[in-house]
């Protein structure tokens, strides 16, 4: 007698007893496929995983009951579901509330087309895995782990989400803040280490004034405490020969890319845009810079984006264009385009014609200047990609303004204290380690 189907959903980032209990019940009905959830479908609607989904599906191939292990490649279950047609799927039965009821209530749906049951097993208490993920979070990661994060962020999710981050605790704020909307959890991806920023909170301009070791032993505190990825703003990279060094010290840190951008001489802020001097390097020039940082890394994780400021300097598109393409093929594994005009459009039409050649290459955009439009709607464009450039440092320094004022104005701090500062007691306990 043929043994009946049985399907069973899962992420398995982190195996408990609660995923073995789950597989215990459900070979007892039969055979068991497990869809294991791809790394899309998890980031569409949760953080990325921690494993890759070779490595989760590895581990569950291997447990005992699993007869076959399938990619689930959304959250839905019901296209798996049509292609196996199982006789039951298999479910911890905390989904019978909270965001899972609609999917749970779908799936029986489906399956009566033929005859399908859903089984609901007890969820095994004691078993936490929001608990567990932040105990990783407190154990840390590693400089391999958290290179290799861009990567697959930018392969699962339709736009990846990056803030500045300048201190240790602006990447605490990047590392913890998050909000729910419509059920799902929406949270920073990773940070963006600003020149512009590093060089603010240090009172000195943003012209390459602080050098490149000052700016990566600031960064070792947000590395020490985060875990997120971290794309470095390598400005012009400097000359040649001091690129390659500056790529083999973020690589081995850690950090996941580098962006530098087509600028040669004293460096002007894009954002001055040709009310300064903008000098592009020749795209013979530039190239060569890429392909020297491309051969001095190490691994294939580290990325090199290359900055295209053509729009910047008043050029037209067609120029922005031909360099993209001429960087892309001396090895540049992305193309952040900038432009500091305010509606955006010369940034779509880049992004739009780009694309007709280039569907795969990554486009990274920073839209200061034009913040009107949405995630969705920059993805719509073809842009990976995005970065809040410089907001955190942007909001500290008016609120500390206001402070200083409060207390010259009152003489005392009472009123500071009450309109701009945080109690002292959430000071102490911020900090993971702090005693309470």
């Amino acid at each position: 007698m043929e043994r009946k189907k049985v399907y069973v959903g899962m992420s398995a980032d982190m195996i408990h007893p609660g995923h073995l209990n789950i597989i215990h019940e459900a070979m007892k009905l039969g055979s068991v496929t497990v869809g294991v959830l791809t790394d899309a479908a998890i980031a569409s609607y949760k953080r990325l995983p921690y494993l890759t989904y070779e490595q989760r599906a590895e581990i569950v191939s291997n447990i005992k009951g699993v007869d076959r292990v399938v990619p689930q490649t959304t959250l839905d279950y019901v296209p798996n579901l049509l292609e196996l047609r199982p006789d039951y799927v298999v479910h911890g039965d905390d989904w019978k509330e909270g965001v899972q009821q609609k999917t749970r209530q779908r799936i029986i749906d489906v399956m009566k087309e033929w005859g399908g049951q859903v089984i609901d097993i007890p969820y095994t208490h004691g078993i936490s895995s929001t608990a567990m993920n932040q105990r990783l979070k407190e154990i840390g990661t590693t400089p391999e782990v958290r290179m290799k994060r861009l990567r697959r962020l930018i392969g699962a999710k339709k736009i990846v989400r990056i803030l500045e981050s300048h201190s240790g605790l602006t990447g605490l704020i990047i590392e913890n803040t998050s909000v729910m909307i419509n059920g799902k959890k929406e949270e920073f991806d990773g940070m963006w280490a600003s020149s512009l920023t590093d060089s603010t909170s240090k009172g000195k301009p943003d012209i390459e004034a602080v050098d490149i070791t000052t700016r990566l032993h600031d960064l070792n505190d947000a590395l020490e405490v985060t875990t997120k990825p971290i794309i470095f703003d390598g400005d012009t990279g400097g000359k040649v020969e001091h690129f390659v060094f500056t790529v083999r010290t973020l690589e081995r840190l850690g950090i996941s890319a580098v962006i530098i951008e087509d600028k040669v001489g004293l460096k002007q802020n894009s954002l001055f845009g040709t009310d300064a001097v903008q000098t592009q390097d020749t795209i013979e020039g530039f190239c060569a810079k890429i392909k020297a940082g491309k051969n001095a890394q190490i691994t294939d994780d580290f990325m090199i984006i290359a900055r295209v400021e053509s729009l910047i300097a008043g050029k037209p598109v067609e120029d922005a264009l031909e360099r993209a393409h001429a960087y892309v093929s001396a090895g540049a594994d992305g193309i952040m385009i900038h432009s500091k005009n305010k509606d955006g459009m010369d940034i779509k039409e880049f992004c739009e014609r780009f694309r007709e050649s280039d569907v795969s290459t990554p486009i990274v955009a920073v839209p200061t200047t034009y913040n009107q439009f949405t995630e969705d709607e920059l993805a719509g464009w073809g842009i990976n990609v995005v970065i809040y450039a410089n907001h955190l440092l942007r909001a500290a320094y008016p609120a500390m303004v206001e402070c200083a004022k409060s207390i010259l104005t009152h003489r005392r701090s009472l009123e500071a204290s009450d309109q701009y500062c945080m109690p002292i007691k959430e000071i102490l306990t911020l900090i993971p380690g702090s005693k309470k």
